[in-house]
């Protein structure tokens, strides 16, 4: 794999995510208790014997760019391997930004054309799925494709929401259809290219089109040079609260497949100083704790069942946690009752609030698209008073606090959203 090149496309907004993206990356984003979205990608690599990466960042890269550091969590530090970010070359201009997926890379070219390289690897960097790219590119060499797209098959209501091929028996893709209304196969892109670099320069240099999937993807093959390479494993996109939130759940079903101990995912325990920081987890002994992952640092005295606790979550006696996510620092005093939560960093549920109890087919009413399925998002930092009852569908903005609720009073009800004032 050393005359391979990675680009990691980590730059998207990630507007269905609402709150959990207001002030960071989509990538950026906890998972599973111990990991940011964006581990997998870069485990992945890693593990596959990758070299060289590229992070292409835009959207809010701060904490994106603390969590990679100097890429030595993934072993991407020494003479020959590195992990580079990659912000857009700005100017005064939005225009200058990235305006695709193509685009991206098309302003790194320079990346490319200084390093010796047969294929470079295109890959999102917000997905949660293991794959090991070393059967991708063995598949696309001995194929001769110029162009390779990793691809599954996926319900057939979902492909709205996916580029779709049509593949012959040689496995070339000879049609292609991004994001149909009615789509004529279920074979849905993952997200994941490899190019033949010569062909991708070229591509990227003799047109303007800005997305892969849009454009460059159908040139290669009306070319005749695009092929499927089927992947058959865990794979996931996370893009919306509700998929953000089954892919979690998948960590305490056995029969889901997701592994993340298993597949060697690895996160950068050293961002913010944070070696040493996490004490043993302590689980009282009149406590309660089923098919849950529970982080470091955590402090349980209640009840917590099927949910994900980040480290130094603290469960107060006489509290529940049920099916919820559960950020780090988050504090859940006693008597409070959560069900369907997913909450951000340092929130504190007050003595007997309970939050996520109601009726899930009430859709919020300002995000109807983000929020339908019965969870409760609770931002990041916000404050949640003694005895307050929270309904389900609801939204919490980030930083809400005393001030907010005298003015909502005492109950949030389904589907109603709490802004800060500020």
């Amino acid at each position: 794999m050393r005359d391979t090149l990675a680009f990691i496309l980590a730059g998207g907004v990630g507007s269905r995510l609402n709150i959990l993206v207001k002030k960071r990356a989509k990538p950026a984003v906890p998972f599973g208790g111990i990991y940011r979205i964006i581990d997998f990608a870069l485990s992945n690599a890693m593990n596959s014997g990758l070299f060289q990466v590229a992070v292409l960042t835009q959207y809010k890269p701060l904490s994106l760019m603390r969590h990679i550091g100097t890429g030595q969590a993934w072993d991407f530090i020494g003479r020959s391997r590195c992990v580079k970010i990659l912000p857009p070359r700005t100017g005064e201009k939005d225009s200058d930004w990235y305006r695709g997926t193509a685009d991206a890379v098309r302003q790194n070219l320079d990346f490319i054309l200084e390093r010796p390289s047969n294929q470079v690897l295109i890959l999102s960097g917000d997905h949660v799925y293991h794959m090991d790219y070393r059967a991708l590119v063995k598949a696309h060499r001995e194929s001769g494709a110029k162009v390779t797209v990793a691809m599954m098959p996926v319900p057939w209501e979902e492909t709205s929401q996916f580029g779709i091929g049509i593949v012959d028996s040689t496995g070339r893709v000879v049609d292609w259809e991004e994001k149909p209304e009615r789509a004529r196969s279920n074979l849905a892109s993952l997200g994941i290219y490899v190019f033949d670099t010569d062909y991708l320069v070229e591509a990227l240099t003799s047109t303007k089109e800005e997305d892969f999937g849009y454009n460059i993807l159908p040139r290669a093959m009306r070319d005749g040079e695009l092929y499927a390479y089927t992947f058959t494993g865990y794979w996931r996109d996370v893009g919306t609260v509700k998929a953000y939130w089954d892919a979690n759940m998948d960590m305490v079903r056995p029969e889901s497949g997701l592994d993340p101990e298993g597949w060697g995912i690895t996160t950068n325990w050293e961002e913010e100083g944070r070696v040493g920081d996490w004490p043993p987890s302590h689980i009282a002994n009149h406590a309660e704790v089923k098919r849950s992952v529970i982080g470091p640092g955590c402090v349980v005295k209640g009840q917590v069942s099927n949910s994900i606790l980040s480290p130094g979550v603290v469960v107060e006696e006489g509290a529940s946690i049920d099916s919820s996510v559960i950020m780090h620092k988050c504090h859940i005093c006693p008597g409070a009752r959560l069900k369907r939560v997913v909450s951000d960093k340092g929130v504190r549920f007050g003595r007997g609030a309970l939050v996520g109890e109601g009726d899930p087919g009430v859709k919020n009413v300002d995000y109807p698209k983000h929020l339908s399925s019965g969870l409760t998002l609770m931002g990041k930092g916000a404050v949640v008073p003694d005895g307050v009852e929270i309904g389900t569908n609801c939204i919490v903005f980030p930083g809400t606090g005393p001030r907010e609720w005298q003015r909502q009073g005492d109950r949030l009800r389904d589907g109603e959203t709490l802004r800060s004032l500020e």
